[in-house]
């Protein structure tokens, strides 16, 4: 087994080229710095950026890589300054997206720093110069599909009592995800009509976190084959091939979430949005460009906004609102060794609203 990274100790899953074909390979972690936290991973969920990563998608390019920005688990040690902070041995605790970012700039002074120029993503990233972790110059970050991880306190969260670890993960990327762009645009707001574009896993959530914040929800969809599964959650489903029905939302929502991972049309639904007060918000992360008509657009006053996550206090405050309005994703608890498959299915588009979570005690009897 290869070992990267300072020593040996710590199993993961991870893509050696861009097949899904995932390898248990052994590396080191390093020791917890002043500032940091590590974790023994318990649970991390399987995300569509996790393919986007390893298919060579989104450009990464990093071999070997463990994906994974869903994970839990449990503190096993803790530097002093996250000591202060109130980080002890035994917290639950999970990790999203991002690992670390500069913590100066004016991003990251003002709760956003998922848009720090120097933000350090979970996996595939270079660790930034001038980190706690030293003995990291030069390599790269590998994710949650693996057995413990070590984390700045500042991209640690606090899982609420009560909350199962399996669901905190999912939470810290499809979660955040759909809440942030809700929580400018539709929370503490009366009478929202919010329309969600895809009920796969990020769609899933995005109707529950709406709903949960007292907003009415539609969801657009290429059949009417989840209609049921809509309802089931207070949604109603329109089906976007079908003109009558996106006709008579003509000038509806005041914010329509757009959750597709991958190529599709979207001029159909512009005129559903409110002139100038409505708007596009695009938080798929489709690699392909979208073709967005411009002359519809001009007559019906449409902004579009894209969203990426949210900012550590913003992701704190997701979890304990979604604690609170008992907002948790449908999950799949799944062994080690069926990761890879369940990769495939999560390309193929079998998972539907699932997130896989895959146990991490059974990395290292692979």
């Amino acid at each position: 087994m290869a070992t990267i990274v300072g020593g040996k100790g710590t199993f993961m899953l991870a893509a050696l080229d861009e097949s899904y074909k995932l390898t248990k390979v052994e590396i080191g972690r390093p020791a917890p710095g002043p500032n940091d936290v590590a974790i023994d991973i318990k649970y991390c969920g399987m995300c569509h950026s996790d393919l986007h990563t390893i298919n060579g998608d989104w450009g990464a390019g990093k071999y070997p890589i463990a994906p994974g920005h869903e994970a839990a688990g449990v503190v096993r040690e803790v530097g002093a300054e996250a000591a202060a902070a109130g980080f002890k041995v035994g917290d639950n605790v999970a990790v999203g997206c991002m690992v670390m970012s500069c913590l100066s700039c004016q991003f990251c002074t003002t709760g956003l720093e998922q848009h720090c120029p120097k933000m350090c993503q979970t996996y595939g990233n270079m660790f930034p110069a001038g980190c706690d972790h030293n003995d990291c110059s030069g390599t790269h970050t590998n994710g949650g599909y693996s057995t413990d991880i070590t984390v700045h306190k500042r991209f640690v969260f606090k899982v609420p009592e009560f909350m199962k670890l399996e669901h905190a993960g999912p939470l810290c990327c499809a979660g955040i995800t759909t809440y942030a762009p809700l929580a400018r645009h539709v929370k503490g707001k009366a009478d929202q009509n919010v329309g969600v574009v895809g009920f796969g896993g990020l769609g899933h959530m995005a109707v529950k976190v709406a709903i949960a914040m007292g907003a009415k929800v539609t969801i657009f969809s290429r059949s009417d084959a989840k209609k049921a599964d809509a309802a089931a959650l207070g949604a109603d489903l329109v089906v976007t091939s079908d003109t009558a029905a996106i006709g008579g939302l003509f000038r509806h929502f005041d914010c329509i979430l757009d959750t597709v991972s991958c190529h599709h049309e979207i001029n159909s639904i512009i005129s559903t949005l409110k002139a100038y007060t409505g708007i596009l918000v695009l938080i798929g992360g489709v690699p392909q460009p979208y073709e967005l008509a411009g002359f519809p657009m001009v007559f019906n006053g449409t902004r579009v906004e894209g969203s990426l996550i949210g900012g550590a206090e913003l992701t704190q405050e997701m979890l304990e609102f979604c604690a609170a309005h008992k907002v948790l994703p449908e999950t799949e608890i799944i062994n080690a060794k069926d990761a890879e498959a369940s990769l495939h299915l999560l390309n193929d588009g079998v998972g539907g609203v699932k997130r896989f979570v895959i146990d991490a005690a059974t990395i290292k009897d692979m």
